[in-house]
């Protein structure tokens, strides 16, 4: 699957093209608890589609209600209208917030855009086609919109005059190895909306690839992280276990601004990748700061859809910024699966069973 914002983009692009009358709706500000970060947008057509989410579907359902003939159900002249972008609040009340399916009370803001330009849409999503971030500026008084290529991903911001929203391409994951782990891995990243290459040199593992969507290469790893040139929405997991194929390419990597860089193996293993690259290579361990493993968040998994499940949760947290706990949790977590279930002493959560 592809980026949401850049899919919603192109949807809207189209229906405006066609004639279409539709509304784009971005998510501004939140309180509480909320389906959605700020800055996630749908897209509203007159015919009653949606693309894109701002809520878990009530709130979406709701706009579809406001602006479309097709749900009014009441002979309501209810349209899309013209003019200047708008904002509406949901979740104010206590019985709104039930209504609107807002946890715990929550309410969120959305700035609404009235038949937004088709033209500056296709130049939009060109941009982000062709691979770059750029920052949609919207004066609140008309509509007009301005673009211009950013420099690095920022937070929405909205004020009096304008809102301000980064929108940058796909974020894109590079797989050293196509065994059975990466097959896993590579599929979850695709639903999760990263566009993935594989790199394997030996064709005996590439001739029974079979995830579709993914791209596979069978240039050397470290030709091919140069080549892939690897920005802050990528990421690089070497896993094949074989340091002909992971040492340099990790390497590689770990000179680029990629926000993840990692490699299967135990922390046996791990250590001794430090020690190679530190014999062989004269890296420091300032040097391998940034190089992640063993990789992934421990749950106890030894199969491998279990292992690219923790990988892949690894990664996400690491790209949206979530600080995880590694060794003292492992451990602990280790410790208490080492302890037998009928154990009257055995703690859970740190409460001896007798006493829960």
């Amino acid at each position: 699957m592809e980026n949401l914002d850049v899919m919603v983009l192109r949807t809207l692009r189209d229906w405006r093209a066609a004639g279409q009358r539709a509304l784009l709706a971005t998510v501004v500000r939140t309180w509480g608890s909320s389906p959605r970060p700020i800055g996630s947008i749908m897209a509203l057509s007159e015919t009653g589609a949606v693309v894109g989410s701002v809520s878990g579907g009530c709130i979406e359902d709701d706009l579809i209600y406001r602006f479309t003939q097709a749900y009014s159900g009441q002979g309501e002249d209810r349209h899309i209208p013209s003019g200047a972008p708008g904002f509406v609040k949901y979740g104010i009340s206590a019985d709104e917030a039930h209504r609107f399916g807002l946890p715990c009370g929550g309410t969120l803001e959305l700035l609404l855009e009235y038949d937004p330009d088709a033209a500056q849409l296709a130049a939009l999503v060109m941009a982000l086609e062709d691979g770059q971030l750029m920052q949609r500026t919207v004066r609140l008084a008309d509509g007009a919109v301005t673009l211009a290529q950013a420099s690095a991903p920022e937070e929405l911001t909205v004020s009096d005059t304008a809102l301000v929203n980064t929108f940058g391409p796909e974020y894109r994951m590079l797989l050293i190895g196509a065994g059975q782990l990466t097959e896993y891995l590579a599929t979850m990243a695709l639903f999760s909306g990263f566009a993935v290459t594989v790199c394997d040199p030996r064709e005996e593992y590439r001739g029974a690839w079979s995830v579709a969507g993914a791209k596979v290469v069978a240039d050397m790893p470290d030709d091919v992280v140069a080549a892939f040139k690897p920005d802050r929405r990528s990421c690089v997991v070497a896993l094949t276990h074989d340091p002909k194929l992971d040492d340099l390419a990790l390497l590689e990597a770990l000179k680029t601004d990629a926000f993840y860089v990692g490699a299967i193996g135990s922390r046996r293993n791990n250590d001794a990748r430090h020690a190679r690259m530190a014999e062989h290579f004269d890296q420091t361990e300032q040097d391998l700061k940034r190089l992640r493993g063993p990789i992934g968040i421990y749950i106890g998994s030894k199969t491998p859809p279990e292992i690219a499940v923790s990988v892949m949760a690894e990664i996400l947290a690491v790209k949206n910024g979530v600080t995880l706990p590694r060794d003292m949790d492992v451990a602990q977590a280790k410790n208490d699966r080492a302890v037998p279930a009928n154990d009257p002493g055995a703690l859970v959560c740190g409460v001896p069973r007798t006493q829960r």
